[in-house]
Order: C-alpha cells, then structure tokens, then sequence
C-alpha cells in the first residue's frame, strides 16, 4: 500500500491544472507589464508620458516574472519529457522570447542614462520589442500545439525535432499568437487606464477598446477553425491513469473536428470560452465606461477563459506530435513519478500562497496614480 495520500491520476491532473493556473497567472501579472510595453511608444507621445508608463511597470514587472519562472519549474519537475521536447522543438522561439525579455530590464535602466531625445527613442522601441514578442511568440507556439510539433520520440523515449522556426509560424499558429498578442495589449491597457490620467489614460482606452474587440474576433476565428475544421489528434487506446510515464504506449490517430470531442462529452467546458468573450467585450465596455476596476477584472477574466480553453480542448495531450501521433506527450503519460509529483505539490502549497501575498502586498503599496508631478517627488523614478 502506498504511503503517499494521493494517488498517481489525481496528482496527475492537479499539476495539470496548476500549470494551467501558473500561465494564466502569468500572463494577468506578467501581460500588464508586456501590454504596457507594446503599447508604450504609442499610448505615450512625450518624454513625461513615457517615463509615467515606465515607472508604472518598473516597480513590479520583476514580481511579475515569478509567475514565469515558477511555470518553467513546474514544467520541469513534473513534466520533464515536455520540457525535453518543447524546448528543443521551441528552442529558437525561445531564444527570441528570453532576448526579447532581456530587453525590459535594460531599457528600464538604461533609458534615462543619457538625456538624448535619440537615445531614449531607441530604448522606447527596445521596450516595445520586448513587450511584443513574447506576447506573439507565446500564442504562436500554443497554436502548435493543435496543429502537433514535429517531434518523435526513440525506444529511450529520447525526442528528437525534425522542424524549424519558420514551419510553426502557418496561418492558424499566427492567428493564435495575434489572440495572444490583442488579449496581452489589452491587459496593458486597462492598467494604463486604471493607474494613469488624461491623455494617456485616455489613449490607452482608445487602443484597448479596439484591441478588446480584435480579442473576441481573433478567438471566435480561431476557435471554429480549431473545433471544426482542423485535424485534431485522439488516443484510441486504454490509457492507465495510475501507469507509468509511457507515451509510446498508447496508439494516435487523427481525425477532423478531434478538437471538439471534450465538449461533446463534457458540455461544461463551454463556460472557458463564453468567459473569454465575455470578459473581451466587457473590457470594452468597462474601458469605454472609464470603469476602472471594472476593466482590468474582465481582461482578466478574459485572459482566464482563453488559456482554459487551450487547455481545455487539448486535454489530455499535452503535447501532440505531428510527424508520430504515438509519441505524443499526455497527461497520464508524460508525467515525473508519483512521489516527486507529491513533494512538489507540498513545496507549491508552502509557496505559492507567499507569492499570492508577496504580490498583493506590492500592488497595495505601489496603488494610485502615476503622474510626471508625482515621478518629479521620487528620488528613485525612472
């Protein structure tokens, strides 16, 4: 008798969906600070009004990573064989995210360096760079995912990628990174909106608003694509959730519409993607409405309902292959062992509420509204 108190299937499908929560956490935290970033050398047009949106992300955006960082770990301790594979399938797009990101904290410190109108445009730029890549790159590679990565696996259950970067830039993964890129730009400017006055705040509800509705076109695009008309990938063997992490052990087919099986069988999961047009067009609303709060939650909600559907309607793959259907990566199957997944959910549940704490508490005290008047009394302002 085992003396962990959870069993191999539920612990399975608790990381599954605490990898769901920490994207989602993610991409609400980290999207404001990206958001802000794309959005910078537009919603702000002078030099005060640049440094009023750098200093609304700069004193969080570090935070904010953590969300990040804990993905990554929880990727790679309990589903080491997806870690394996993506990052040799999306290494070069990951390289792009990580320079890209890299441009943040740079530009951060060094734009006012120099008091060169010429130099701090660059940085201006440097900062929409990082802001816009991620957000475009990260939803391109969830549409890989439907489409299937062309990985395979050997006997040793080594992968091994028999692609390239520009294969996963097809029509449909670009229509899932511009619902990424929208949803993100969004998220930014409702924060801009919310924390911001005059014309600032009055540009970014302007951008937000448009980029809202793109969310909800984008999404309702390529959902009916996704769901109906591309080829989707379903097991047709038993799966043992108490097995072992075996994905050559089960046979792959693919078939039209596979996608759209979950919510045959389930109907609930229909409310991921009713939240994710409702919390769209609530943003547009909510931002047209100068309802601040307002608009910032249904974003959020927003951000929530579209990575539940992702995660939703591929559920249980993880990680479909395109090039051999059997060595796709599941959640019964692809999974560390039952006693690592139960020690890091002890360390998770240790941990993540201090992050929960750490976070609000940050956002209390950096509250209110950032003005050039207010930037002028901070010694510390960028």
């Amino acid at each position: 008798m085992s003396a962990i108190p959870l069993d191999y299937e539920t612990l399975r499908l608790i990381w599954w969906a605490l990898l769901g929560i920490l994207l989602i956490g993610f991409a609400i935290m980290g999207g404001m600070d990206l958001g802000i970033g794309a959005l910078l050398p537009f919603v702000a047009r002078t030099d005060d009004e640049r440094r009023v949106l750098l200093n609304l992300a700069g004193p969080t955006w570090e935070g904010n990573q953590v969300w990040l960082v804990l993905g990554g770990g929880a990727i790679f301790a309990a589903w080491p064989a997806i870690y394996a594979a993506s990052f040799s399938g999306f290494y070069i797009a990951m390289i792009a995210i990580l320079l890209a990101l890299i441009l943040r904290p740079v530009g951060f410190k060094f734009r006012g360096k120099v008091d060169d109108p010429r130099w701090r445009t660059v940085w201006d730029w440097a900062l929409f760079v990082g802001g816009f890549v991620p957000a475009l790159v990260f939803g391109v590679a969830v549409g890989n995912l439907f489409l299937g990565v062309p990985f395979r696996l050997d006997d040793v259950l080594r992968p091994s990628y028999e692609g390239n970067f520009f294969l996963l830039l097809t029509p449909f993964a670009l229509v899932a990174g511009l619902v990424s890129l929208s949803m993100l730009l969004t998220q930014g400017a409702a924060i801009i909106a919310m924390r911001t006055d005059g014309a600032v705040a009055e540009r970014a509800r302007t951008y937000g608003r448009w980029a809202a509705l793109a969310t909800a076109a984008l999404f309702v695009v390529g959902g009916v694509v996704a769901l109906y008309l591309l080829t989707g990938f379903k097991v047709t063997s038993v799966q043992n959730p108490l097995g072992p992490s075996n994905p050559l052990g089960k046979t792959v087919v693919l078939e039209q519409g596979a996608w759209r099986a979950n919510y045959t069988n389930l109907p609930w999961m229909i409310v991921a993607p009713i939240l994710a047009i409702a919390g769209s067009l609530g943003a547009w609303w909510a931002l047209g409405a100068k309802a601040k709060i307002l608009g910032i939650l249904a974003s959020s909600l927003a951000i929530f309902g579209i990575i539940s559907t992702a995660g939703l309607s591929l559920f249980p793959f993880l990680m479909p292959s395109s090039i051999d259907p059997a060595s796709s990566l599941t959640v019964w199957d692809a999974s560390s062992s039952q006693l690592t997944l139960f020690i890091m959910l002890i360390a998770t549940l240790i941990f993540l509420p201090i992050v929960l704490i750490y976070t609000a508490w940050v956002y209390r005290v950096m509250r209110g509204t950032v003005t050039p008047t207010s930037l002028g009394r901070n010694p510390n302002a960028y």
